[in-house]
């Protein structure tokens, strides 16, 4: 209680009751792949051009499916995606050191290794603002990004230039002019640059020296990035748990991020792996789900899989799903369509029906965007494999959820599947895990002022009260089956879930049950023939 020490008025804020829960995000995806370039930690992007512009556009399907995933995920209504850019282990940043009037260089670094570090060109020059007598005040640098290395190059930026038939103009301009060498200056350039360049990242090469201006020079390119010639491997994408947490890349960098709900690897079947090493990714992607039990896994079934009789999954998981086939997407650099995996085109969906109806709507029988119906090459089909009811009569069963074309009946093509990976009934549905993986997150996280409350019947009270009146938004929401709320769920804290000896541990106990909604997936028409009923007249 407060102290009064003097006669006086006093004023008190009271709370007007306990805490309200609130739901936890359960859109946010993480995507871990190789992409054009980019940083290896991991960054979040809203919409296909944030990933554009700090990652790159699509690359060669041989390298990577990872940007087509990040794309058909945002085309199929995803809104915020991690992504975790991976490198090969032997993979370096390409540099450039600018000299001073001093022994201080200023270092330009690509923002992650890879050659694409040597398709990047620095130059330095005056800056555009004077004093009063027209002396240029600051220097000026200007950063140039080329997907395709010009040969040779010609300062694209030089008018004299404009009719130069061997000029190319850069994918990515970025220009920092009015910089100052003084880091009280606000225009210091470590902190311009570093605080908004998507392509490099300047430092001192010995930071105990005073910084200086560097000295004007022509464009001049970084050099010895390289994307490593080690065999592409698990490990790549699983990254190293053991290093510190801002140097973790990988699903070990995005083991760290609570807000992500859904996960995938794009690569988890590229051909670069080998059948252990895709086994091994997946499994790593898996487990990472249910060791947090916030996350849920979306994967693939491997390309050539024509044969739907030996298609099983590959490991029982009440926090994965899988899907069949791949589909077909428009690469805009070859002009040309290719096959993908779909998991980051079903990560879409996930989110999208998550915004619209809610995490307890099952994620299916919904229309699959950036996928290509008409392909010039009549032979080409939009999915890798167009399957019969019968073939998905042996497909459902097994929890292999698959991807149909109903173009026929005007229904488009449609993911028509919402099965786990799961042997057990009661975790057979995708919607019904995520649904709890929901609550869970919620309720934890909406309940953390419990701890080191006093453990008696008010806690107790409060406690069954935040939680109860949390589910009960759940169950009006449509995610909870039941006509009541007595029906719906239930919440205990007290005597009955508690002894003596529990308490005396410092232990408060809370049983939570729910009755999630499941979705028709079997609807049942019975047609009999009604007989004729005669009346008198």
């Amino acid at each position: 209680m407060p102290e009064y020490l003097s006669p006086g008025v006093y004023v008190e804020e009271v709370p007007s009751g306990p805490r309200p829960i609130e739901g936890v995000g359960t859109s946010t995806a993480g995507m871990v792949g190789l992409t054009e370039r980019g940083p290896t930690t991991p960054r979040l992007v809203t919409n296909w051009g944030q990933f554009r512009r700090w990652y790159g556009d699509v690359v060669d399907p041989a390298t990577s499916f990872a940007p087509f995933a990040a794309r058909g995920f945002f085309e199929n209504g995803g809104v915020r995606l991690f992504v975790a850019r991976v490198a090969l282990s032997d993979a370096a940043s390409a540099l450039l050191d600018l000299p001073t009037a001093t022994a201080q260089l200023l270092r330009v670094e690509a923002m992650g290794p890879g050659a694409w570090g040597n398709r990047l060109f620095v130059r330095v020059g005056p800056s555009s603002r004077t004093d009063s007598v027209g002396n240029p005040v600051g220097f000026r640098i200007t950063v140039l990004y080329f997907r395709t290395a010009p040969n040779p190059f010609v300062d694209p930026l030089d008018p004299a230039n404009i009719g130069n038939p061997a000029r190319v103009d850069p994918d990515v301009i970025e220009d920092y002019d009015d910089l100052s060498a003084d880091p009280l200056d606000g225009n210091y350039v470590l902190m311009r640059m570093n605080s908004n360049s998507t392509l490099v990242h300047a430092s001192l090469t010995d930071p105990a020296l005073d910084a200086a201006a560097p000295t004007a020079t022509a464009f001049a390119p970084l050099a010895g990035g390289g994307d490593g010639a080690a065999p592409r491997s698990a490990v790549d994408y699983e990254g190293n748990p053991a290093v510190a947490p801002d140097l973790r890349t990988g699903l070990a960098a995005l083991e760290n991020i609570d807000e992500v709900a859904l996960l995938f690897v794009p690569d988890e079947v590229h051909p670069a792996l080998d059948a252990a090493n895709q086994t091994q990714l997946m499994n790593t992607l898996v487990t990472q789900c249910e060791r947090l039990a916030d996350r849920f896994a979306i994967l693939n079934v491997p390309a050539g899989q024509g044969l739907v009789q030996n298609i099983f999954p590959p490991r029982d998981s009440s926090y994965a799903a899988i899907y069949y086939p791949w589909i077909r997407v428009f690469d805009p650099f070859t002009r040309d369509t290719v096959l993908v995996p779909p998991a980051g085109h079903v990560a879409g969906i996930y989110a999208r029906t998550d915004r619209e109806r809610g995490v307890h709507k099952a994620p299916a029988n919904e229309v699959l965007r950036d996928i290509i119906t008409r392909d010039i090459n009549a032979t080409r089909r939009p999915l890798e494999f167009t399957l019969s009811r019968g073939d998905h009569d042996i497909l459902n069963p097994r929890g292999i959820n698959v991807i149909r074309d109903f173009r026929a009946d005007r229904r488009g093509i449609r993911v028509w599947g919402a099965r786990t990976l799961s042997s057990d009934p009661l975790w057979r549905y995708v919607n019904v895990r995520r649904l709890f993986n929901y609550v869970k997150e919620s309720v934890d996280e909406g309940t953390q002022w419990v701890v080191f409350e006093p453990n008696d019947d008010n806690t107790w009270a409060r406690v069954r009260h935040v939680v109860a009146d949390f589910l009960t938004l759940v169950w009006r929401s449509g995610a909870l089956f039941g006509a009541t709320e007595e029906q719906a769920f239930f919440v205990r804290c007290g005597a009955e879930t508690m002894t003596p000896a529990d308490i005396d541990a410092g232990r408060l106990i809370v049983e939570v049950g729910i009755a999630p909604v499941k979705p028709a997936e079997f609807v049942i028409f019975r047609f009999q023939q009604k007989m004729t009923e005669l009346v008198a007249p």
